[in-house]
């Protein structure tokens, strides 16, 4: 009977081949649906109005322990010492670029207060900003409401909701990395309510 198993080198071929493909179509497709273009980004902040998503700062790891709560951090998967020095950066880019910031809205975990306190000195927890990594049910709804919050924003300064990549990504289709902002723009008679003016990465 002939033997039809491929050779090794044929094998080895075949996968560089592989390769090869998959490296040059990451190479052509946008990074995970990332905004880009951060000097447009901050160019639209220092023009106020407008309205920036952050993903909290550096915290190894992913989810939260089991029985973790709200209320107690010691509980829950928190920034690192790197993720606390990046909270200040941002805060010191904000600063350094001239961008206003009128309020500042985080979500209920103290990796995301934290951000939000290192970076702009002051937040105040709102209950649509809360994960729901563990429980889509409330996703939708949670969604609504940041998108109102979003497209209804009419202050002179920037809004800061800092929040979790769950809630970006099902708000924008954008993958942020831990740091990330995204910049959007007030636009209540769009069916989004809002566009995405840029980003901007602070490691």
């Amino acid at each position: 009977m002939k033997n039809i198993a491929p050779s090794v080198a044929l094998v080895a071929r075949c996968a560089l081949a592989l390769v090869g493909a998959v490296a040059i179509l990451a190479a052509l497709a946008p990074a995970r649906g990332r905004a880009q273009g951060s000097d447009a980004a901050w160019e639209a902040l220092r023009d106020g109005g407008k309205v920036v998503l952050i993903r909290h700062a550096l915290a190894p790891g992913m989810g939260d322990p089991p029985g973790f709560t709200i209320d107690d951090c010691a509980t829950q998967r928190n920034l690192s010492g790197g993720g606390r020095a990046q909270a200040t950066r941002i805060g010191e880019a904000f600063a350094a670029n001239g961008v206003a910031v009128e309020q500042v809205l985080t979500r209920a975990w103290c990796r995301c207060i934290d951000t939000a306190t290192l970076a702009f000195g002051a937040a105040e927890v709102w209950a649509p900003l809360n994960s729901f990594f563990r429980d889509s049910a409330t996703a939708p709804a949670q969604t609504e409401e940041t998108r109102a919050q979003v497209a209804g924003w009419s202050g002179q300064g920037t809004l800061v909701l800092v929040t979790h990549q769950v809630n970006m990504t099902e708000l924008t289709g954008i993958f942020p990395d831990s740091g990330e902002a995204i910049v959007l723009t007030p636009a209540p008679n769009s069916q989004r309510g809002f566009m995405v003016a840029g980003g901007v990465v602070i490691p």
